[in-house]
């Protein structure tokens, strides 16, 4: 069933559009190892694509086991004299990559919107930054690891195999890499198969910043060079951002080994608004954690908990808010909300709405063009949901929006909790002691409060349940790639 549709504005952005001309894409890349790109030994190519226009960007390598167990190999020789560098001299090669990310930023953030379809001024202003942040924060702590932990002495766990998912590929790595690099571990990292660009430029950077080789190791390909490095003997760790039923895998794959874990899995996140939360900036909350990089991200506010009382003149500022977000090209500096990351994801998000639809509820999405080539989705959003439909159970990763509503903050707290995972969840009230009291009470890792999607290098992140386990970020993110004595 179909909402009324708000009135639009009566003015349009003229476009603007980012420059792409400043830099060349190779025509094929391939496997970095021991710090030099090298033929894959499979002698196979997949394309990349832009998803805002179907066109093809670049030709990348699929590393096979052969491949995989070279950059191993390289990592493994690399541990033995980087792991005993002093952390200072560890620490100026990470403050040098972060200084590097940081001057090639416009290129690395071109990059990421055209590989990933997400708007440039999210790349620009978020992921780009925040990779470079990190770097420079983990930096901080290489030479400080004996005061970390008193009483205790830390020593790196050896080779580090790190799988990152195609949603924030630059980042992502950034979270895995620099911790581990910090403690004195090396790493052979897969970056996903349709956003491997921006992996492939960090190794230009890492070759720029003079980092010996085969301290970072990076193998691109398909689902099988994934699964080659989780069973590869000579790997001491594995950590895994992507989705549950791969994490599972993982799960299932390394029991009964030496390798150490660590998940962050997918999640179906509750933003909850009371009445008495300033109605317009939790529509902006609202409307940043959900259709933030298209709804591709895996703390995604994806289940409105709006308190009963206030539902109906909340959800008609929703969908006048949503009414004014511009989808479009992903490198026009006005855009809101981009392409979809893949013609699979769309096909997967498509098919939740019409389960959305088929079990009842009721769809708002408001009048927009979509451009004709390329993977697109309108923003959406759900009322009227049950917490028996699909839309209000599983993970969509898409731009799709479940309203459910509730009298009280013992009942938004059971709907909240009323799901599998437990990755995150954002409260919005004038009230401290009620925002402490639910913050105590929900089963998410991380809980903003009267805000949503806030990141900084030195908060931890990860989930409960099947969201995962283990926690990237701060002197937290430390843990996984240390042997504590």
């Amino acid at each position: 069933m179909a909402v009324n549709t708000p009135p639009r504005l009566g003015f349009e952005y003229a476009p603007a559009p980012e420059a792409t001309d400043h830099f060349q894409l190779a025509g094929v890349y391939k496997l970095f190892l021991d710090g030099e790109f090298v033929a894959p030994a499979s002698e196979q190519h997949l394309a990349t694509i832009n998803p805002a226009t179907e066109e093809t960007l670049a030709e990348v390598s699929v590393a096979n086991e052969a491949d995989v167990d070279r950059a191993v190999k390289a990592a493994r020789k690399a541990f033995a004299t980087w792991s005993k560098l002093p952390g200072s001299t560890r620490a100026r090669y990470l403050f040098r990559i972060s200084r590097i990310i940081q001057e090639r930023a416009r290129e690395l953030a071109i990059v990421e919107s055209m590989d990933g379809g997400k708007p440039i001024k999210e790349s620009r202003d978020v992921d780009i930054p925040i990779a470079a942040a990190h770097f420079h924060y983990y930096a901080g702590w290489a030479d400080k690891l004996e005061w970390a932990f008193p009483n205790r002495k830390a020593s790196p766990i050896g080779v580090a195999g790190q799988i990152i998912p195609w949603n924030f590929p630059l980042l992502m790595l950034a979270w895995k890499i620099a911790p581990a690099l910090a403690c004195g571990n090396t790493v052979v990292l897969k970056p996903a198969r349709t956003t491997p660009l921006t992996a492939l430029l960090f190794a230009q950077i890492c070759q720029q910043a003079e980092l010996p080789p085969g301290v970072v190791n990076i193998v691109t390909g398909i689902s099988s060079t994934g699964a080659a490095m989780v069973a590869h003997p000579d790997i001491d760790k594995i950590a895994f951002t992507g989705s549950t039923d791969v994490g599972k895998y993982i799960m299932r794959t390394t029991a009964g080994t030496r390798k150490r874990l660590t998940l962050e899995l997918g999640g179906k996140s509750a933003n909850i608004v009371f009445d008495d939360a300033p109605l317009d900036q939790a529509v902006e909350g609202i409307i940043n954690g959900i259709f933030f990089n298209q709804g591709h991200v895996c703390c995604a506010g994806s289940r409105l908990l709006v308190q009963e009382s206030i539902a109906a003149p909340f959800l008609d500022k929703l969908r006048a808010r949503m009414a004014r977000l511009r989808v479009g090209n992903p490198l026009d500096k006005n855009t809101d909300i981009g392409a979809i990351n893949s013609a699979d994801q769309l096909q997967t998000i498509k098919e939740y709405v019409e389960s959305g639809i088929t079990e009842g509820a009721e769809i708002f999405q408001p009048p927009c063009e979509l451009p004709k080539r390329g993977f697109w989705f309108p923003p959406t959003v759900f009322s009227n949901v049950s917490q028996s439909h699909r839309i209000a159970r599983e993970e969509i990763f898409g731009p799709v929006l479940s309203t459910l509503t509730f009298r009280t903050p013992e009942e938004a707290v059971a709907k909240a909790n009323n799901t599998p995972y437990g990755l995150a969840a954002g409260i919005w009230t004038d009230k401290g002691s009620q925002i402490l009291w639910m913050a105590q009470h929900l089963n998410a890792g991380v809980v903003w409060a009267n805000t949503y999607n806030r990141f900084d290098p030195t908060s931890p992140f990860g989930g409960y349940k099947e969201s995962g386990f283990g926690r990237e970020g701060g002197w937290h993110g430390l843990h996984p790639y240390l042997e504590l004595h």
